[in-house]
């Protein structure tokens, strides 16, 4: 059975226990009276008003349960309304009460800490988790810990260390090309720049990307490799990624001197290690081949996309044209 009860710890806090039962939780009215100290009255105002004003749709909220409840000496089976967890949470911004009050407390503090850091954890639910949600978690930290920007931020500080590092010596720059195609390599088989080269298509849905932000993508993303990966190669690449780190972070902490060569050869390591192909040479297509294919491709996708748009507005033109010489 599934249930919500708040209530406060020793130090003050507030803190929810919420047993789900099929990863959902549904209250009657009653129950919801019940829980924020009110009467149900009061709960039905506030449910109706939620729903007038359009803040939640009724279908996907409200389901009806068959419930055996004791009236007077006998108990009947009456189909009752109840309500999922986005009513429940409505219901509690709306309530005064003592109880109403203090789920406002926990809710506020989860969404601005969910503002400043971008994520809000459970740690012991994680913990105890029956469900794959940690699994989860696990698999959306991965592919954040591989996007270009964090993955790179992360290779300069540890690779920073190497004795013969210079920032702006063109070896340092060829160094992370190499650790990216390397990557990208034991992944699917082709470097960065051939892995777009190969795959982007001004006449495929989204220049035949898989990853991308926005509702379409921009041409900035398109020269990026991972964009164009499917799921089973982005997940290898993710866990490639998040293992290599561990491993690079534990080298760095042992303080051991290493120069830029010295990485690449614990990176072959690390590859062959797990029994994947480990790249030679610098692959057969260029970064400038690639970039280059990646913004002529763009540029005929918007000019199709411009193209399609205009020959839409003819069509409707004409229909409107046809409906008025009938009219006429």
């Amino acid at each position: 059975m599934s249930e919500m009860i708040i209530y406060q710890n020793e130090d003050g806090t507030t803190e929810l226990d919420i047993k789900l039962e099929n990863e959902t939780l549904w209250l009657s009215q009653k129950q919801l009276s019940e829980l924020f100290s009110v009467t149900t009255a009061t709960i039905n105002e506030h449910i109706k008003n939620i729903y007038k004003e359009k803040e939640l749709e009724e279908n996907p909220t409200i389901r009806n349960f068959l419930i055996v409840q004791q009236e007077g000496n006998r108990k009947v089976k009456r189909d009752i309304e109840h309500y999922n967890l986005d009513m429940i949470i409505s219901v509690g911004y709306r309530v005064k009460s003592n109880i109403a009050t203090k789920f406002r407390q926990w809710a506020t503090a989860r969404l601005t800490e969910y503002i400043i850091k971008g994520f809000v954890m459970d740690d012991e639910k994680l913990k105890n988790a029956k469900n794959s949600y940690f699994d989860v978690l696990l698999a959306r930290i991965r592919d954040i810990r591989s996007s270009e920007k964090l993955f790179w931020q992360k290779v300069l500080d540890i690779y920073a260390t190497s004795s013969d590092y210079d920032s702006n010596d063109d070896t340092s720059q060829d160094f992370f090309k190499t650790i990216q195609n390397k990557m990208h390599f034991a992944t699917h088989g082709n470097t960065a720049a051939e892995i777009v080269h190969q795959r982007v298509d001004s006449t495929k849905v989204n220049l035949g990307m898989t990853n991308f932000s926005g509702v379409k993508p921009t041409k900035r993303e398109v020269s990026i490799a991972k964009n164009f990966l499917n799921d089973d190669e982005l997940d290898t690449l993710n866990r490639i990624v998040t293992s290599y780190l561990e491993f690079a972070e534990l080298q760095a902490k042992r303080r051991k001197v290493m120069k830029m060569q010295d990485w690449i050869k614990k990176l072959d390591d690390f590859l062959t290690l797990g029994d994947f192909d480990v790249l030679q040479t610098k692959g057969i297509i260029s970064y400038k081949q690639a970039l280059k294919k990646a913004n002529e491709e763009y540029d005929k996708y918007k000019a199709i996309a411009i193209n399609e748009k205009s020959r839409v507005e003819s069509d409707f033109e004409d229909a409107i044209k046809s409906i008025e010489n009938k009219n006429g």
